[in-house]
């Protein structure tokens, strides 16, 4: 009897940034920038923000070379900049008073490389774009890594994250991948297709069925749900999943598994690979083992703090966690303004502006989440969609499944 030969998944390994880009942010939440040859701030996190930090207490402009002087302020993290014209004011511009600009972590590249490498592989990773703090902070809210808290389920999801710390909202506002992805489906207008939730990925006990093969909201192929979207969908992007790294990625800690590459195909994963519609069928997997995972999928291993963007078509599944720690992850469901919301995010926001995390936000962070969070109807009207209960009941109730054509 020939002995059974272990294959896994083709792991894609993202190393950690040597160097990352710095951008300079003003009292209000903005950046400061060079737009068209001038100094400015910008709510937009693209190539005019990206500035690398000199050793003579300078920054250099990432692509066009213009310096801005920098003086620290004791006992704050903040700085006072200034050019041969003076003192530089919240707007960016020359002022007899200076603005208080705070240096902040920024990307490995440039953003117009990451859009470059998403349009040509309809993903990408912007390797550990999070500023450590930030890291810890979802980490802590978690439960991992070095505050991790025991259970033996095989996902959690922390309730009320999104009020519970400002790391959340200030990473679901995080500007670059923003930008990336308004860009990569070329509107303005994105929405948040569910609040942002941090998943909790416990180890396997060998016995608890797994996450099978699918594309992710809109489309949800492989999916067993109402409102799959037809196929092919041709050039427009319905969807792009925001996919951020709580914990490092690996393989053996459950990292997410692709095929990358398949959204090009423009069509859901074959059945044979295992879909998430028949792996959650109870006793699925004591009956037929694992989802497909060999080398013609992949893995994407990347540190903690790395935010992984792909196109919503693409085949993936949850991975399987083979260690004795948990790993966590925050997952954002990105789609253009005209597309239904996956869930309500209208009470989660309520709650959220009463906050103490709401309040320690900037203002350009709180801007950032009302768009993404508040969906209206479209037209003139700007009217807030929430839900209704006794309308939601008739929705569940058998009576209201649509009939075949």
């Amino acid at each position: 009897m020939n002995a059974q030969v272990e294959t896994h998944e083709t792991v894609v390994r993202i190393p950690r940034a040597a160097s990352h880009h710095t951008i300079l942010v003003a009292p209000d939440g903005n950046f400061l920038g060079v737009d068209h040859g001038q100094l400015t701030t910008v709510a937009t996190g693209d190539d005019r923000v990206m500035w690398l930090a000199e050793d003579a207490g300078s920054y250099r402009h990432a692509t066009n070379g213009q310096r801005v002087q920098a003086s620290a302020i004791p006992g704050t993290d903040g700085v006072h900049l200034h050019t041969k014209d003076g003192v530089l004011d919240a707007s960016g511009s020359p002022a007899t008073s200076a603005a208080t600009f705070t240096p902040s972590h920024g990307p490995e590249q440039l953003p117009s490389e990451s859009l470059a490498f998403f349009r040509a592989n309809g993903w990408v990773c912007l390797t550990s774009i999070l500023a450590p703090e930030t890291v810890d902070a979802l980490q802590r809210l978690a439960g991992t890594d070095g505050h991790e808290r025991g259970s033996n389920q095989p996902h959690g999801h922390v309730p009320a994250a999104l009020s519970a710390d400002s790391a959340v909202a200030r990473t679901a506002a995080e500007p670059v991948s923003l930008w990336l992805i308004r860009a990569y489906m070329r509107t303005m207008e994105i929405r948040l297709g569910h609040t942002p939730a941090l998943i909790v990925l416990h180890p396997d006990d060998g016995k608890r069925n797994v996450q099978g093969w699918h594309s992710d909201f809109p489309y949800h192929w492989g999916i067993d749900v109402p409102g799959v979207v037809p196929t092919p969908t041709g050039a427009t992007v319905l969807g792009v999943q925001r996919n951020v790294c709580v914990s490092e990625f690996t393989r053996e800690r459950g990292a997410t598994a692709f095929k990358l590459g398949s959204h090009a195909k423009d069509h859901g994963p074959p059945e044979e690979w295992g879909t998430a519609a028949t792996q959650r069928t109870p006793g699925h997997r004591a009956e037929h083992g694992l989802p497909y995972n060999g080398p013609d999928a992949d893995v994407i291993e990347a540190p903690a703090g790395s935010i992984i963007l792909y196109d919503a078509r693409t085949w993936h599944r949850a991975g399987v966690n083979r260690t004795p720690h948990s790993r966590a992850a925050m997952l954002q469901a990105m789609t253009p303004m005209y597309i239904m919301p996956k869930s309500d995010t209208s009470a989660a926001y309520k709650d959220f502006l009463t906050s103490p995390a709401h309040a320690e936000l900037s203002a350009r962070e709180r801007a950032e989440m009302q768009s993404l969070m508040l969906h209206t109807f479209n037209g003139p009207s700007q009217q807030a969609i929430t839900p209704d209960q006794e309308l939601t009941e008739l929705a569940r109730s058998p009576s209201s499944s649509s009939g075949s054509y």
